[in-house]
């Protein structure tokens, strides 16, 4: 069985040419993680979003931390 992961993101864009699609500028930041990464065009958007670079246990870290935040209350 093939597993598959999701990642979930927020993203900001702050510019954005309607003449030229290709040309916006923003922040995309993976929910959970601290970095944030800007992006000047379309292709480096798609970059980020194509090669996450979060490592699984960090991510485990986190989801364990969230499980004891929300037990806590």
């Amino acid at each position: 069985m093939m597993r598959t992961s999701m990642n979930n993101y927020i993203l900001r864009i702050y510019r954005l040419d309607r003449k030229k699609p290709h040309s916006l500028v923003g922040l995309v930041e993976e929910v959970g993680v601290k970095e944030k990464k800007a992006f000047t065009n379309l292709q480096d958007l798609w970059d980020i979003l194509s090669h996450p670079k979060v490592d699984s246990v960090e991510r485990k870290k986190e989801m364990k931390r969230r499980a004891g935040e929300t037990e806590n209350r």
